[in-house]
Order: C-alpha cells, then structure tokens, then sequence
C-alpha cells in the first residue's frame, strides 16, 4: 500500500449534534458578512461606512459564538481566550499583517515566526509554567574579567523531551522548524527534536464535502518504531479541515503507533478543523493563535490569509515541484544558519530513510 485517503464524510462523522448546530449558527453569520463584503470595494464612502458599521457587529458576534462553541473543549486553546487581554492586541495585529495581501515573502515569513514563538509560550512557557531552570551565559565583556548573567527560564523538558516534530504540509516545513528551535533554546539540554515527514495532500478538485486526503507513502520519510510512545508535534499554519492530521494519525494507528500526545500548533484554524480534531482524536490538544469562522467550497478558509505555502516558500513551477532538501535550500542562508540543527535532522531522516 503506497497511499492511504481519508474522505471528508468520515470527519464529519466525528462532529456531535451540537457541534453541528454551532457551526451552522457561525457559517449563517459569516453569510451576511460576506454580502457586505462588496460594500467595501465601493467609492461611496457612505455605503462603506455603514458596512463597516454592520461588520464591526457582526464580527464581535462570530466571535462570541465562536467561543461559546469551544468554551467546554479543554483541548482547544485559542490565544485570546487563555491569555491576559492587554497582549491580544499583539496577536490581532499579527494575524492582521499575514492575512493582507499586501504582505510579500520576507516580512509573511518574519510573522510567521513570531506567531510560532506567540504559540509556543501559549502551550509551554506561559503564566501555567511555574518550574525554572538557571542558566549562565558568558557574555562578550571581559573586563575586569569575564562576565556571566543568571537568568531562570521556564522548565518545559518534562512536555517536550520526549516528542517527535512532524511536518505534514509544504506550509507546514517552516513553522516546524521554528517549534524544534523552540525546543531547544528552552531545554536544558539543547535537545535538537527528530523528524517525521508526511507528504499528505488533498484533492483540489473537490468540493469541501467530499474533499479527499492523500497521504503518499513512498514520499514519506518517517520511522515507525521512533513515533510509538511519543509526544507527536504539528505546526501547520492553516487548520482547515483537520483532514490531514487525522489521516497521519488514523494511518500511524494502524500500523500500531500509539502517540502518547499529540499537539498541534495552527496561526489560524476554523472552527470546524478544531472541532474534528479533538473529536476524532482523543489525546490530541489544539492551540490556534486565531479562529476563522467558515470554509468556502473548495475548502479553503475564510476569511483566511491565501496559500500559505506559497506565500512561505514562493511557489514552485508546475513542471519541477520542489523536494524537501530543495525547499530547505531555497530559505537561504539566514534561514539556514538560524535552524542549522533542525536542518540537520530533517536531511538525516531523508537521506538515510
């Protein structure tokens, strides 16, 4: 067997009666927004100051829904509901800079990074850390002698010593080298995290509900024996659908993988992915920076930030996609140099699969 496909119809399965329900009450309101969408492209400044006047509530709405959808899933954590209020602002302006269109490559990049880092304290090195560890650095001053500063910073080896950082998505290489690089500058050990490497996609010439997931086997760079009993990482930009998590996780089951945890790290996830996530997987935690509220058709998020894998990588030629190693390589140097050992472990897992 060299591919396994998840249909979109088994997720829904997992969704209960009110799941259902919420998410038909949020889908109806992002329905109205979306008809005063066109208001905003007009030159009538009036017509625009009333839509926006109209958005403003609606969205204050979605939002409190939204919430209330989540509000008893303890394994949805979205950044504004479980952290101080004055630093939202901070995520909201993030989130804002990645969505426009407007934003090229370098800086999407500088934002995604900044948005992982934002995460990762959400799940790690927050206010509910309360261990530290010391550290002493020697600092370039040398006079009268050299120097050395204590600084104590949160102790998170027990939640990450044992994970494995996998990477499903093209979107998704880049973000999982920021996690891994996290991981390392808070261990105590330096703990460089291994890799996995799923070559999933979906078939965009469905419709989101009958939208098929691919996981490809022979472009798949993973061992077996390395995930069984361990804390599984995913950092995806985007949680769509969830569909791709679950057909990594519902194949590596069926191998007899047992993950001890699984945690997955999304700037912007739908309602709807991160309800059949933790429905579908009954040890798996999200943590979403933002929550969207639909889904077009085609599956794609709305509001959304675009592609985010071309927007990350650039996009490849139709008639020469790129590998793994060849989209490392790609990052440049800066890049390179910044995550050389987390590279390190991703050219390992390929070149000596």
């Amino acid at each position: 067997m060299d591919k396994v496909v998840l249909q979109a119809a088994d997720l829904d399965g997992y969704l209960t009666r009110a799941d259902n329900e919420a998410l038909a009450r949020v889908v109806a309101l992002y329905d109205r927004a979306l008809a005063d969408f066109a208001a905003l492209e007009r030159d009538d400044a009036g017509a625009r100051s009333r839509a926006e006047e109209r958005l403003l509530s609606l969205f204050n709405e979605l939002g409190e829904r939204m919430q209330a959808a989540v509000a008893g899933e303890k394994r949805i954590h979205v950044f504004s509901l479980e952290t101080p209020e004055f630093i939202h602002g901070e995520a909201s302006r993030l989130v804002a800079k990645l969505r426009d269109e407007r934003t090229a490559n370098p800086e999407f990049v500088y934002y995604i990074q900044r948005a992982y880092e934002m995460l990762f304290n959400l799940a790690f090195a927050g206010p509910h850390c309360l261990e530290r560890h010391p550290i002493f650095v020697r600092t370039p001053v040398t006079v009268p002698r050299a120097n050395y500063a204590l600084h104590k910073i949160p102790d998170i080896d027990a939640q990450t010593a044992n994970s494995v950082m996998c990477v499903m998505l093209r979107a998704a290489l880049l973000p999982s080298m920021i996690v891994a690089k996290e991981i390392q500058e808070y261990s105590s050990r330096h703990t460089v995290t291994p890799f996995a490497l799923f070559k999933i996609s979906r078939d965009d010439s469905r419709r989101e509900d009958d939208m098929a997931y691919v996981l490809d086997l022979k472009r798949s760079y993973f061992h077996l024996d390395e995930l069984r009993g361990r804390d599984l990482f995913f950092a995806d930009p985007m949680n769509a659908t969830g569909g791709s998590l679950v057909t990594v996780v519902q194949y590596l089951r069926a191998q007899g993988v047992a993950p001890r945890s699984i945690r997955f790290f999304n700037v912007v996830s739908t309602l709807k992915g991160a309800l059949r996530i933790v429905r579908a997987l009954p040890e798996a935690e999200v943590y979403t920076l933002w929550m969207d509220p639909a889904l077009n058709e085609k599956a794609y998020i709305l509001p959304g930030l675009g592609d985010a894998g071309d927007r990350i990588n650039g996009p490849d030629r139709p008639d020469s996609p790129r590998d793994i190693i060849q989209l490392i390589a790609d990052y440049g140097t800066r890049v390179m140099s910044l995550y050389r050992d987390q590279v390190r472990q991703i050219e390992k897992v390929v070149l000596n699969r």
